[in-house]
């Protein structure tokens, strides 16, 4: 026992040596008892890994001289391995060993991801315009004056909802997806969440989950978004925000009103926006409308009991949200001002099919099953499937949770043959991704801006898929996209701040809060993610503040920098941390 422990202790000394050239990267979170386990050997030279073992806590060999699979180059790795052990079972705690080095410690056991998903709403609280709980102050209270618009210069009361990221930018496209998608995590794993947390985001238990109050919070900002049947607004201030680096309490960005003043509001017109000399290429309302519709229509049902006129207000506003995008196909783009950057979203009838299929669940609307159907048909595969490359935020949101939806009403209708096409739809965009996943990480997402978020949606269609099929043919992609958010990936990090407490994550993100208030202050933020370095070398603005921490691994076509100076990799982005709340919490029900 006591050689088995100094041997481990040697192997760590190893590999934490600057002359070490294999790295064993795992999942930190860990491992559930049946799923896929892998660790992936990353080595930067010409070593090849042809054997591994595990050993457990206390230095006991449990797999044993297990063969290693050869896998392609990726990024700073000349070579990777694939370290299978799938077979081990039994609960406890672990490391890999394969030649010079040993991995950090892992768990395996039922119950791994219990509370992962809860963790993540501590930064959507900490995110929260209007009453912010983590400043106990009330941020961005004068929102604000409708800008770019035939109603320029009204002044409309819409404090509240969530800022997107770092910046405090708001935006009804990816806040009305978080609000969605939340309610969603709830509906289909409801035991995953807990009641700690009150209405305003404060500790103390209030008789809700913590989950539905966050969801609400989005809710409630989204009616004040869409105030009438004919005015729908879909963004709150604009990239001059980014003139000050500061806390959203002090704000000092000034939009023609003085610092502190009321922020401009973006209303859906159908037509380009965009105040000085950048425009965006919005041709209609629907991809917000669409949204809309859906968050409206879900937080009606999921709230039809515990509060029946507020249930009543979202079924008005979805139905009315949804009537406008039917009168106004096309996209409504977020608007740019100085900066050249915005939300290039090109899609919007992944949008009405979503509301489509929410609204077609709701009672009266039956029929609205066969609208949901004829829209999924225009856009089956999500088009960045299978890409290399997308504009930013091109094709939103990153997995189209209408397939699933429509194959559930078709489902509550007895419609196979309906059922069967969506289950086609995603089946097909999960091999587009798979082809090219030609590396020991199974990684075939386009590495673009915000690529965390293709890679959470990835893994989040896969476990759709076999929910809808019973097919496991993505299983292993499903398991490596998981993986690589919490560990398995060249820099073997993860992408979650502060998640697990034990791990390595980001120390350094791009956040003035993390800056002046402590980055444990952004616990539960996903980040932006690696991107293409072609991508990261032409984006205005990024220098880098200190030495590269991981220089040794930013080497090849992806890179990803833990500094505050590069916004493109290790921003922590609101939408995305929602988004990964229903595949967390799928992952701990199953085992409850």
């Amino acid at each position: 026992m006591i050689t088995a422990l100094v041997r481990l202790a040697a192997l760590v000394s190893a590999s934490l040596s600057g002359d070490s050239t294999l790295f064993i990267r795992v999942n930190q979170i860990g491992y559930l008892p049946d799923a896929p386990k892998v660790a992936v050997a990353c080595v930067l030279d010409s070593t090849i890994v042809s054997r591994f073992s595990v050993i457990d806590a206390n230095g006991r060999t449990v797999v044993r001289s297990r063969r290693a699979w050869r896998a392609g180059a990726f990024g700073p790795c000349t070579s990777t391995f694939r370290l299978e052990f799938s077979s081990l079972r039994a609960r406890g705690r672990y490391r890999v060993i394969a030649g010079p080095d040993t991995s950090p410690a892992f768990r395996i056991g039922a119950h791994v991801y219990d509370g992962a998903a809860d963790t993540l709403l501590y930064y959507m609280r900490q995110q929260r315009s209007g009453w912010n709980p983590v400043f106990g102050d009330s941020v961005h209270r004068r929102d604000g004056i409708v800008v770019d618009s035939p109603r320029a210069g009204d002044t409309v009361h819409v404090s509240g909802g969530w800022a997107d990221a770092s910046d405090y930018l708001q935006y009804v496209t990816t806040s009305a997806n978080a609000t969605y998608v939340m309610l969603m995590a709830y509906r289909d794993h409801p035991t995953a969440f807990a009641d700690r947390f009150g209405a305003n985001g404060t500790p103390g238990a209030n008789g809700l989950p913590d989950i539905l109050d966050e969801a609400r919070h989005g809710l409630e900002w989204l009616v004040r978004m869409f105030p009438n049947d004919s005015v729908m607004f879909n963004q709150i201030a604009d990239d001059r925000d980014h003139t000050y680096f500061d806390l959203p309490f002090n704000d000092s960005s000034d939009y023609g009103w003085g610092k502190g003043g009321p922020r401009p509001v973006y209303e859906c017109t159908g037509h380009p926006q965009g105040l000085f000399q950048n425009k965006n290429r919005s041709t209609g309302y629907a991809s917000t409308a669409g949204k809309y519709a859906s968050a409206f229509a879900l937080g009606a049902s999921t709230f039809a009991k515990r509060d029946p006129a507020f249930a009543d207000t979202l079924r008005r506003k979805a139905e009315a949200a949804y009537a406008l995008g039917r009168a106004h196909p096309g996209v409504c783009q977020t608007a740019p001002a100085r900066s050249p950057y915005f939300y290039e979203e090109d899609n919007w009838v992944d949008d009405m099919e979503l509301g489509a299929a929410e609204l077609a669940s709701l009672p009266g609307h039956r029929t609205m099953l066969t609208e949901a159907v004829e829209y999924a048909a225009l856009e089956p595969v999500t088009p960045w499937m299978g890409a290399d490359t997308a504009k930013h935020y091109q094709w939103y949101p990153w997995h189209n949770n209408g397939h699933f939806e429509t194959w559930r009403v078709a489902a509550g209708q007895h419609d196979a043959a309906t059922k069967r096409r969506m289950a086609d739809y995603y089946r097909r965009g999960l091999a587009g991704v798979s082809a090219r996943a030609d590396n020991g990480f199974f990684m075939g997402v386009p590495f673009i801006w915000c690529s965390n978020n293709l890679i959470a949606s990835f893994a989040t269609q896969a476990t759709l898929y076999r929910r809808m099929t019973g097919d496991a043919r993505f299983r292993a992609y499903e398991q490596a996209a998981i993986d690589w958010l919490f560990g398995i990936n060249p820099w073997g990090v993860s992408m979650v701040i502060g998640f697990p407490h034990d791990g390595r994550s980001a120390r350094d993100p791009h956040s003035a809060v993390a800056v002046r208030l402590g980055v444990d202050n952004l616990l539960g933020g996903l980040l932006d993610g690696p991107v293409y370095r072609s991508i990261y070398g032409n984006l205005k603005g990024i220098a880098l503040q200190h030495p590269d921490a991981y220089g040794r691994f930013n080497t090849g076509h992806v890179v990803y920098h833990d500094d505050v100076g590069d916004y493109s990799t290790n921003e922590p982005i609101m939408d995305g941390t929602a988004n990964l709340t229903w595949l967390l919490s799928a992952l701990a029900t199953r085992r409850r």
